[in-house]
């Protein structure tokens, strides 16, 4: 999944220091260009982060949550924009070109170039 970003080492604190992310990769090409990804702790899926004259989307990206009220709050305590509480259930809401109904639950969460992703909580 790409993420595209205006600083990739700013990109890199975010991911990492705020949500939890493990940087996994960090290289750069010959040709001068980085290659940067990060990853939940243990997963083999990566979000790589792209440098980007466009960033500020709605990724589609949805990373899973054993604790969405306590994320959250971990989340604005370190200093992320994040939806003011969990989408209300049943509240539709469109993002990425999908419709959130707040079930199970679910924020969003924003990083510093705006790009969003979705915290959903993880279901038994």
């Amino acid at each position: 999944m790409v993420v595209p970003v205006s600083d990739q080492d700013a990109a890199i604190a975010f991911y990492s220091e705020v949500l939890g992310l493990e940087k996994v990769l960090d290289f750069t090409y010959e040709s001068g260009e980085r290659w940067v990804e990060v990853a939940p702790p243990g997963q083999i899926i990566s979000l790589c982060l792209v440098a980007s004259d466009a960033p500020g989307v709605e990724t589609g990206i949805a990373l899973c949550s054993d604790d969405v009220p306590g994320d959250l709050a971990t989340f604005r305590e370190r200093g992320a924009r994040v939806d003011e509480a969990p989408l209300a259930r049943g509240e539709v809401v469109l993002w990425a070109g999908a419709p959130l109904a707040g079930s199970p639950p679910q924020f969003r969460v924003w990083d510093p170039d705006g790009n969003s992703v979705l915290i959903v909580a993880t279901v038994p």
